[in-house]
């Protein structure tokens, strides 16, 4: 399992609170300590309006990655004539290296379920869809004998807490990569159909899941409910960020000391999360962040005050993303990486539309060149003119943020640029024109 780093006691955790049950499946140990108080509030105080205008007076906004008010969200599914409607859980870690939902669902698999049940009860739905990596024995495996204790103590199943409303939760296992973050791709996934993005309007709270109301929402939005539900709106607005309050889980990798998963409150400084691993190994130095996954933006270290936060992280080029945040020391060189992840992104997209099929392996032949010396003159122009191409048709999040990495390496990283485009490597990665005979070959368009 992932480490889960410690955090300072003044800290609030929320999500991955340190006084859990030791058998994370044990029921009554997990009861005893807490979970589905705040369900039972939901469905007995505050019922689904009440429910609803809680969380949206918490603030709470969706830590999958684009940041939309949960709140608002559930509204739209609630407004729908239509009176099937799903709760599906993105349980899925797309990102490589990444394992945040595989974690909560192995320590903390009652509060998904419970938050997702409140999510349910907000919006009408009477089933909930929980969306779990294929590869993911483990977590699959420890959430399905949650949903059976659960349903068994009438917390889930035809007369859910007892007042008359039936809720159930089916577990299905999925296969994809980077795009499942895209709740288009999911919903086409789940529904057996290609892994593909589709236009909006319609949304999924109009046309979602086989054609109903849903509202899909991370894992991790989800496990802050309970806590928000007991504690009351007040209590989690005053956490962290004001523009996007709580806390959020960070999964810390790269040249640190220590890496893993902290839960950190909103706004925290970049700096201050990298603290939390051990800070830098020994004997580097910090060079870079890669915030946001393969689709992030890389930072400089002159930027570690950023706050970790939605308007800071987008205003510097990156975003939250799946939570990842990637340390490079002085041994990195940011071209060669940027082109490394601007491919991978190329390789990710599912295709369907010109801008992105055609322009992300342009983008990528383009830092190809870059790192291996051989740019041409009019490259860097180029480059942010067809990433504005790409981004104005975008489709969805995957095609607005496939060209980040490079365009944030040309903004924050200009004299190492400049050294390739001169042929030299400072960081003796790369294998330029003018200092190796041989070159990285580019994507294929």
């Amino acid at each position: 399992m992932t480490t889960i780093l410690p955090t300072p006691a003044s800290w609030p955790r929320i999500i991955l609170p340190e006084d859990g049950p030791a058998n994370p499946l044990d029921l009554d140990a997990a009861v005893a300590a807490g979970a589905f108080a705040g369900l039972r509030r939901a469905a007995r105080e505050l019922g689904p309006t009440g429910t609803t205008a809680t969380v949206a007076a918490a603030g709470l906004r969706g830590r999958g990655g684009a940041g939309f008010p949960t709140a608002d969200k559930w509204r739209a599914v609630a407004s729908q004539p239509d009176r099937t409607r799903f709760v599906v859980v993105n349980a899925v870690d797309g990102d490589p290296g990444v394992s945040i939902a595989r974690e909560l669902l192995a320590r903390r698999p009652y509060a998904v379920l419970e938050g997702a049940a409140i999510a349910a009860l907000a919006t009408g739905a009477r089933t909930i869809v929980v969306a779990v990596r294929g590869e993911d024995t483990a977590g699959r495996g420890a959430l399905e004998a949650a949903v059976a204790a659960a349903t068994e103590a009438g917390y889930l199943g035809r007369d859910a807490l007892g007042v008359g409303s039936p809720l159930a939760a089916e577990i299905r296992p999925v296969r994809g990569g980077l795009l499942l973050g895209e709740e288009t791709v999911l919903l086409n996934v789940l529904a057996n159909r290609r892994a593909q993005a589709e236009q909006r309007p319609p949304y999924p709270s109009e046309h979602g899941l086989d054609g109903h109301p849903t509202a899909l929402n991370s894992v991790v939005t989800l496990a802050a409910l309970p806590w928000i539900v007991v504690n009351g709106a007040d209590a989690y607005a005053a956490v962290g960020d004001p523009e996007a309050p709580g806390t959020t889980l960070v999964q810390l990798s790269g040249a640190v000391a220590t890496p893993g998963i902290a839960e950190v409150p909103t706004g925290t400084p970049l700096a201050r999360i990298v603290d939390l691993a051990g800070g830098v190994a020994a004997g580097r130095t910090l060079k870079a962040f890669l915030v946001g996954g393969p689709s992030g933006g890389m930072l400089p270290a002159g930027l570690a005050s950023t706050p970790y936060s939605f308007g800071p992280l987008r205003a510097a080029g990156a975003h939250p993303g799946s939570g990842s945040v990637v340390v490079a020391d002085e041994s990195a060189c940011v071209v060669d990486l940027a082109r490394l992840l601007v491919r991978y992104c190329a390789d990710e997209a599912c295709g369907k539309t010109i801008p992105c099929r055609i322009g992300t392996r342009r983008m990528a032949e383009i830092a190809a060149r870059i790192a291996a010396g051989r740019a041409r003159p009019a490259d860097r122009g180029l480059a942010l003119d067809l990433a504005a191409d790409i981004d104005g048709s975008a489709l969805c999040d995957h095609e607005r943020q496939a060209c980040n990495p490079l365009l944030t390496a040309l903004r924050h990283f200009g004299p190492e640029v400049d050294d390739h485009l001169h042929g030299t490597c400072p960081a003796g990665v790369c294998l330029p024109a003018g200092t190796q005979a041989a070159t990285p070959a580019g994507p294929k368009g």
